[in-house]
């Protein structure tokens, strides 16, 4: 059975090859797209002034969902993970508390803009040239509402390119980037598709927009890999060193010189056995409590963030994965409110 969002897209291709002008295509879909973005451009509004409203907030966390899916080399389940990630944060199985004493409910420190539009844009026949375009707009309208920091759920890690973009262009320069992944994500074009969640970190380098990238419990990574981790000058953790490296990740100071840091998390950088609802899952990874000890002593100011790559279509029936992800976003938006 083809999808919902294929049969959008094969009936978008009918159109442009059959007699309706292209001009009224084009017409179509910017409309779809100024919907999309005053879509998120008015919740941030909203949010931003009741948070500069309430007062006392230097930077407050802001969740975007980006649910695309369709850049993913094997499954393109992470595209459903928000609203399961949205609801696993207030569900009511634990208190709203983070682990360092922050308190969710207080709006400050955690709100909320919602989804961007994916398939309803990518139904409307637009590429990924331009849909990566827009998910860096709407980042720079969270941005746009001061203290707003965009905390973005994915989604796949192709998202990751137009997100940090967006936030090295607005804040005007490069940045820190902690990556914890199974996989560097950084071949120069992975299958062909240079927007592949495997190429999204290439994308970012070659841009200029991160000054370090430092790459966390790796695991799977070939000669391509080493090779474009070399080019880049990408600082490379893999697990087989880990027990070397611990001193290292717990105490890392990150930022300094630069626009900020960023914090980039796909779920399977942990080991199946803390997280199995991933697509790609690759055993002997980290445990969540070293990926906390990592995030918790981190120095630096975070400027924004994304966790990526929950696939709720292999996740377990009580939903484990996604009180994992759940709590992974609420401990990342701790870190970033002040």
């Amino acid at each position: 059975m083809k999808s919902a969002g294929s049969m959008g897209i094969n009936y978008m291709q009918k159109l442009l090859t059959s007699n309706v002008p292209k001009e009224l295509i084009k017409k179509g879909q910017d409309r779809v797209v100024e919907a999309s973005l005053t879509l998120i451009r008015e919740r941030a509004k909203l949010k931003g002034e009741l948070v500069r409203g309430l007062g006392g907030a230097v930077a407050s966390t802001a969740l975007l969902g980006i649910p695309l899916g369709h850049n993913s080399s094997f499954l393109q389940g992470p595209a459903f993970a928000p609203p399961h990630i949205r609801e696993a944060i207030w569900c009511g199985s634990t208190n709203s508390t983070t682990e360092e004493g922050k308190v969710l409910d207080d709006q400050r420190v955690l709100t909320d803009v919602g989804d961007l539009p994916v398939q309803e844009l990518r139904d409307t026949g637009i590429d990924d040239d331009r849909l990566m375009s827009i998910v860096s707009e709407s980042v720079k309208l969270v941005m746009d509402e001061n203290p707003l920091r965009p905390l973005v759920l994915g989604g796949d890690h192709s998202i990751s390119y137009p997100v940090v973009r967006a936030v090295s262009e607005k804040l005007g320069g490069p940045i820190d980037i902690l990556h914890l992944d199974a996989h560097p994500d950084i071949y120069d074009a992975f299958e062909g598709n240079k927007y592949s969640h495997a190429s999204s970190f290439a994308r970012i380098m070659e841009g200029g927009y991160a000054r370090r990238l430092l790459q966390v419990g790796i695991r799977s990574i070939n000669i391509e890999g080493r090779e474009q981790g070399k080019r880049f000058g990408v600082e490379q953790y893999e697990m087989r060193t880990f027990s070397r490296d611990r001193q290292i990740l717990e105490n890392l100071k990150l930022g300094e010189g630069v626009k900020g840091v960023y914090i980039s998390v796909d779920v399977d950088c942990l080991d199946p056995a803390h997280a199995p609802g991933v697509s790609h899952i690759e055993p002997g990874g980290l445990s969540f409590r070293d990926v906390l000890n990592i995030l918790h002593n981190l120095q630096g100011n975070i400027v924004g963030a994304d966790v990526v790559e929950y696939n709720p279509q292999r996740d377990t029936a009580d939903g484990m994965t996604a009180m994992v992800a759940a709590k992974l976003v609420r401990e990342v938006a701790a870190r970033m409110s002040k």
